[in-house]
């Protein structure tokens, strides 16, 4: 069957990177030994994917789970500390069903399958299989952007769908520990914002791209589900040593996911929504620097005293940076006040304006 497999890591830069890397790997690989030998069984956590004209992006996770659990929604029988302390399977191979052809793709050394295959799909939501070995397949969803779709959805996630009200340093420890969605908190009218957008665009790509680990994605999913956000593409990142650095840079990955997302969609204008306590501000400018014809606007939700001191201060940029883009920025503490300034802006309709479908 035909096969698909990521791209390859860059060249080693450190030698320390290199030993933490493969230390980690001969963890892992010491604790996958040790788990098969106790029973314990594979399983793919589907991750939304996304896709376009003749390709999708598959996305996932392989692990090591007790048998028993209902492997059927695997994303909800693991769910959080055990998002980080279930084993995963560097190097699996997956075998991909997608319309009847089947492929075979490789997770990553940290389990994570983040792989294109070349399938032609109708536009819309779609469903693909995923698995492993012998265990059950599991479905995974995809969305093949329309190719004549103009606008797409991007946002931030800290600070911007959701607030945990603690300090930077400790939020990663808190995403990592605390077991229930419900402990997160919704920022108002974002919910409301982010479904008028693709409300009035019908054929939008909805992307969630944050810089924490795989690990919370079911975590992350359930919360924008409960809370009524659209559904879309998390793009998150992995922990742990790399073979050229010590640590990722959440930076980094997110700078990529935007080239990437450039490079495959052309012809979108994505409309950028992040907060004024981390780096969105730059990095919206910088992307809207290099690639004027796709963005359509940049949203910025403007923290509150607390959580901005919480968030370890705020980031602007000079008014001459904002003025040198096309599209036009706006800012306000909450989704209403972000929809009232778009609409000033031209991006949406107006309030008293019906909007036909």
């Amino acid at each position: 069957m035909p096969a698909a497999t990521p791209a390859s890591a860059p060249a080693p830069r450190s030698r320390w990177a290199r030993r933490a890397a493969a230390f980690e790997d001969a963890v892992h690989r010491f604790r996958e030994r040790r788990g098969r030998r106790r029973g314990l069984v594979p399983v793919v956590l589907p991750y939304s994917g996304y896709g376009g004209p003749g390709w999708v992006r598959v996305l996932g996770r392989v692990l090591l789970v007790k048998p028993g659990l209902d492997l059927r929604r695997p994303e909800r029988a693991i769910r959080g500390w055990r998002s980080f302390t279930s084993i995963a399977i560097g190097g699996a191979a997956v075998a991909v069903r997608v319309d009847g052809q089947e492929f075979t793709v490789y997770a990553d050394r940290g389990g994570v399958v983040d792989v294109d295959v070349a399938v032609d799909l109708e536009p819309g939501l779609r469903t693909i299989e995923l698995q492993v070995e012998s265990s059950p397949p599991v479905e995974a969803p995809v969305y093949v952007v329309q190719p004549d779709a103009r606008v797409g959805l991007l946002s931030d996630i800290d600070d911007t769908v959701m607030v945990t009200a603690l300090p930077r340093p400790f939020l990663a420890a808190w995403n990592t520990f605390v077991l229930d969605e419900h402990a997160r908190q919704a920022v108002p009218g974002m919910a409301v914002l982010y479904e008028r957008i693709v409300r009035e665009n019908p054929s939008c790509p909805v992307v969630y791209l944050s810089t924490g680990a795989w690990n919370v994605a079911p975590t992350l999913d359930r919360f924008l589900s409960r809370h009524l956000y659209p559904q879309g593409t998390l793009l998150l990142t992995d922990w742990g040593p790399t073979h050229d650095r010590l640590f990722r840079s959440g930076r980094d990955h997110k700078q990529e996911s935007l080239e990437r997302l450039a490079r495959e969609f052309p012809t979108i204008r994505w409309i950028l929504i992040g907060d004024d306590g981390q780096h969105d501000e730059e990095l919206y400018r910088d992307f809207a620097n290099a690639h004027p014809d796709n963005v359509e606007a940049v949203a910025i939700r403007q923290l509150s005293t607390p959580e901005a001191v919480l968030a370890g201060g705020r980031s602007h940029i000079d008014d001459a940076d904002r003025t040198a883009s096309a599209a036009p920025w706006v800012w306000a503490p909450d989704g209403a006040g972000l929809a009232d300034e778009l609409g000033t802006a031209g991006v949406l309709a107006p309030r008293d304006t019906p909007h036909l479908d």
